[in-house]
């Protein structure tokens, strides 16, 4: 990356879902010309320490205040890198750092700013599945930090009244104990009993667990917050493979 007029630069870059060698080399690249790492305490963890490198990891829900962080260690020659898991894009950092430099000094925006994709956990754990979002899909992140859960159940309602495949993101957490069951009796009001539901847990890393039930068997407890749920959509089909998990896909075509 070239520097602003600062010299400094911004990348707000995705590690990926978990395994290093789903790193994109562009985001490998900014890490190794970085002066400075900002990030979620787990994540700023994947990077590896090294002489002239400055690792800033902070608690989860002070988004704004590492974005602003960020920008302004830029704006004095910094070369920063703010890490986020899978892509910056996806419920993570990009859109944080645009908040606080839209709210902060107008010279910010003038700032050598880059957003380097990463490979999302829907992603990773549809590839580790099969092809559950093959055709039309949605995201809808369950945490109700930022939204009201009024808004998330009438997302999921439509959502479900328009046929997608659903990947859930932060479903469940100690904080939120009932999310992902109220998600799920919303759900089973508009879908078939037998939709299949996809629990990918820590894809690409040795944790990685997969699990694929019916929509009237699925519970909250199958979750945490390293899990992906997926629920496929009306077309969605099973292959059984014996003991191990079934592929998921969901045909190209609609009927």
């Amino acid at each position: 990356m070239s520097g602003g007029a600062s010299g400094g630069w911004l990348a707000i870059a995705g590690l990926g879902p978990g395994s290093e060698a789903l790193v994109t080399p562009e985001v490998t690249a900014a890490l190794a010309q970085a002066t400075d790492v900002i990030g979620y305490i787990p994540y700023v963890a994947r990077v590896a320490p090294r002489p002239g490198l400055t690792l800033h990891p902070t608690d989860n829900r002070v988004e704004m205040d590492r974005a602003a962080h960020a920008l302004r260690l830029a704006a004095a020659g910094g070369r920063v890198v703010v890490v986020s898991s899978g892509d910056p894009g996806v419920f993570a950092m990009a859109a944080a750092v645009f908040e606080a430099m839209e709210a902060g000094p107008a010279d910010w925006a003038m700032l050598d700013i880059r957003v380097l994709p990463g490979i999302t956990a829907m992603l990773a754990a549809s590839a580790r599945a099969g092809a559950p979002l093959g055709h039309d899909f949605c995201a809808i992140n369950l945490s109700d930090n930022l939204k009201p859960w009024t808004l998330i159940a009438r997302r999921l309602a439509l959502a479900a009244e328009a046929d997608f495949a659903i990947a859930l993101y932060n479903p469940r957490s100690r904080a939120r104990p009932d999310t992902l069951d109220a998600a799920f009796a919303i759900l089973r009001e508009a879908c078939a009993q037998d939709r299949p539901v996809l629990f990918a847990r820590a894809v690409t890393t040795m944790q990685e667990h997969l699990r694929v039930v019916p929509l009237a068997q699925a519970r909250g407890d199958m979750a945490d917050m390293r899990t992906m749920v997926i629920v496929g959509s009306s077309t969605t089909r099973t292959i059984p493979r014996g003991d191990a998990a079934p592929f998921l896909y969901t045909p190209r075509s609609a009927p």
